[in-house]
């Protein structure tokens, strides 16, 4: 059973009740010392959609028993972007270095080889966590731009074909959190200080709830929200602006260009892992972008593919290596 907050409810009760309600308040640029003031006269003295906030907390509140079509008709899209483009600059800016400095503190990196590794470690996942978040700001949110500005974007692949993207960027990170913790637990130094390793421990078991909880909201109750925006925005354009466009009618066997993508990066000699690192996707999906491009042009080997890419101007001959 699900438990629902209005807007006439005081906004103390909810950090009282849900302590996590401390980070949606300062990521909607809230600040404290409201008193017993009510929700939506706290929203309306700070600017803040009063309910795409109640939207958000709800969703938090209830986790994996929300229901989205009880929130989705309260979302404004800006604000609700807003509030996803500040956390993000929480993770990059303030927690991720925040929990390194901890890392260095309690683990002597000067003598122990496996301190070295596990902030190697750590230092790639902060890397990742950000590329993603680069991947949103990048591309996502300048889709959603145009969308409130009231126009289509001229992306062929549109909305759902970044949000596929965007999962799996959010998958990957959930599993570098998991073997993050794996290895701390597992393998840290026994020299190090115990109660500051369990400390920062704690933090980033926190962290990864609060990115899971973050990636959710963006999964289900953003990425609906917006496809919702773009299907309005569709109905209400003249139909001839909707005329298929070319390739929209083209066989199954014409690479996309994202197909295209991959075999620049193919020709030009990188692994799978670089391409997925340039491209903000999963090397599973180069894998999968590779094996259609090898079934659509029969093709199957590097030296292949490199005919193939100056043949058709997809590269010149100063571009890779021979």
């Amino acid at each position: 059973m699900t438990e629902k907050y209005r807007a006439t409810d005081p906004m103390s009760d909810l950090i009282s009740d849900d302590y996590r309600m401390l980070q949606v308040i300062s990521r909607f640029g809230m600040s404290f010392g409201f008193g017993d003031a009510k929700i939506d006269t706290v929203c309306k003295e700070c600017g803040v959609d009063a309910p795409t906030f109640l939207a958000v907390v709800n969703f938090i509140r209830n986790g994996e028993y929300v229901k989205i079509s009880e929130l989705i008709d309260d979302v404004d899209v800006r604000a609700l972007m807003d509030y996803l483009k500040h956390s993000h600059a929480y993770y990059i800016n303030f927690r991720l270095p925040a929990i390194k400095r901890k890392l260095l503190e309690a683990m002597s990196v000067s003598s122990n080889q496996i301190a070295v590794l596990i902030l190697k470690f750590y230092d790639e996942y902060a890397a990742e966590v950000s590329r993603h978040m680069e991947y949103e700001n990048e591309y996502v949110h300048p889709y959603v731009e145009q969308l409130l500005e009231g126009r289509i974007p001229s992306s062929e692949h549109g909305f759902h074909a970044l949000c596929h993207r965007h999962q799996d960027n959010h998958g990957s990170i959930e599993r570098s959190s998991s073997e993050l913790k794996n290895i701390i637990i597992k393998y840290y130094p026994s020299e190090s200080n115990i109660q500051l390793l369990n400390d920062v421990l704690m933090d980033i078991y926190m962290m990864e709830e609060d990115m899971l909880s973050h990636c959710r909201l963006e999964d289900q109750l953003f990425a609906e929200s917006v496809h919702r925006l773009e299907d309005e925005i569709r109905l209400k354009r003249p139909q001839e602006e909707y005329t298929p466009t070319h390739s929209q009618h083209e066989s199954n066997n014409t690479l996309s260009d994202r197909e295209k993508e991959v075999i620049i990066e193919v020709v030009k000699g990188l692994s799978n892992k670089e391409i997925a690192e340039n491209m903000f996707i999963s090397v599973n999906t180069v894998m999968t972008h590779r094996r259609n491009i090898s079934k659509k042009l029969n093709i199957h080997s590097p030296a292949g593919l490199t005919i193939y890419a100056i043949v058709n101007g997809l590269v010149n001959l100063d571009e890779i290596k021979i």
